[in-house]
Formats: structure tokens, C-alpha cells, sequence
């Protein structure tokens, strides 16, 4: 019998309650990260949609900042998450932190403000179901290095992508009943477990 997932979610900001409650349905052991050492026998980690630099000046504030560009589990960056594990952004703002830790460039607010979010059904790659998805005030991904993979496109522009232990989403899965990209960050934090052991 293989063990449970051990998956935190970075909770000074934003949606964390809602990726919480995904993972758990999922039979997945989920906790809230708003410590260094909580990261600590984590096999992933979330990073949720909110507010970029709000998050970003917390992740400081709590001194998580090197915490995080060490850890060595997979990471899953959603809306916000996604801005702040890009390598830049063309619509960056001072002091924002990036992580780099996919090479992407992202677009802050691509899609317009909050009274422009949206729903729309997505292909997802190797699936022949659509996926809903939920853009608020999203972002997309401007470029994208070679070793990116794109999962998704809206518009002709990515939307889901994943580098290695890394995954990214300009969209909020965790606002639908559609279970497929949390379990896809489940299979990549096993994969990433796997590597490390």
C-alpha cells in the first residue's frame, strides 16, 4: 500500500481553503503552509490565486521565500501562484518576487479586470473531455523556454503548463467540481517524490 500524499497549501492569501477541500476529496493529506518549517516532509505544495503582490510581500514577511525556491517537492502555482513561480513578468511590478522556477513570462491581469472573469470549457492534452475553467482577473504566459510542456490553450494562449516537478495554471481549478488538473499535481508530486527517494 503506498503512502498518502503529504500536500501543503500556502494559506497567507487567497484561495487556500478551496484547494484544501479538492485535496482532501481526494484522499490526499493537505495542510495549511504559513511557516519555513511546515514545508518540512511535504511531498508538494500549492500556491494559490489572490493577489501576487499581496502574496508576495507575505511570503517575505513570513521569511518563506528561500523556503520555497528550495523545496524539493513539486509546486502548483494557480492564477496568482502562476505569476509568482514565473521566471518574469512583461507587466511586473517593483519588489515583485518571482521564484523562476518555470521558465515562463507571464502577463499580470491578461484578461482584464474582475468584472471580465470568465468560465469557459478548455482542451485539455491527452483528454477528450473539456475542462471548465475559471479565469479571474487571470494571467496568460507571454513565452515559455523549450522544456515547458503546454497542457492547455485559451485564445492560442497557454494556459496550463508543466516543467518537470513544476506546474502551472492561469485559471482556478479548485472553483469547479472538475478534479483532473489536482489530480494531474498529485501524479507530478509522486513522480517528484519517486526522483527524490
Amino acid at each position: 500500500m503506498t503512502e498518502p500524499l503529504r500536500i501543503g497549501v500556502l494559506a497567507v492569501q487567497g484561495n487556500f481553503r478551496e484547494h484544501l477541500s479538492v485535496l482532501r476529496r481526494l484522499g490526499v493529506e493537505a495542510s495549511e503552509v504559513r511557516k519555513p518549517d511546515q514545508l518540512d516532509g511535504l511531498d508538494g505544495l500549492i500556491i494559490p490565486g489572490g493577489e501576487s503582490t499581496a502574496i508576495g510581500k507575505l511570503v517575505r514577511a513570513y521569511e518563506l521565500e528561500p523556503a520555497i525556491r528550495g523545496f524539493e517537492g513539486a509546486i502548483f502555482g494557480t492564477c496568482a501562484g502562476m505569476i509568482l513561480l514565473a521566471r518574469e513578468a512583461v507587466d511586473g511590478v517593483p519588489d515583485q518576487p518571482f521564484f523562476g522556477l518555470i521558465d515562463i513570462v507571464v502577463r499580470r491581469n491578461a484578461y482584464g479586470r474582475q468584472v471580465r472573469s470568465f468560465e469557459t470549457d478548455l482542451e485539455l492534452a491527452g483528454e477528450a473531455k473539456p475542462l471548465r475553467a475559471v479565469f479571474i482577473r487571470a494571467p496568460w504566459i507571454e513565452s515559455a523556454g523549450p522544456a515547458v510542456e503546454i497542457l492547455a490553450r485559451y485564445d492560442d494562449r497557454p494556459v496550463l503548463a508543466r516543467e518537470g516537478r513544476i506546474l502551472v495554471a492561469a485559471f482556478h481549478p479548485e472553483l469547479t467540481d472538475d478534479t483532473r488538473v489536482h489530480e494531474l499535481f498529485c501524479e507530478v508530486a509522486r513522480e517528484a517524490a519517486s526522483v527524490r527517494t
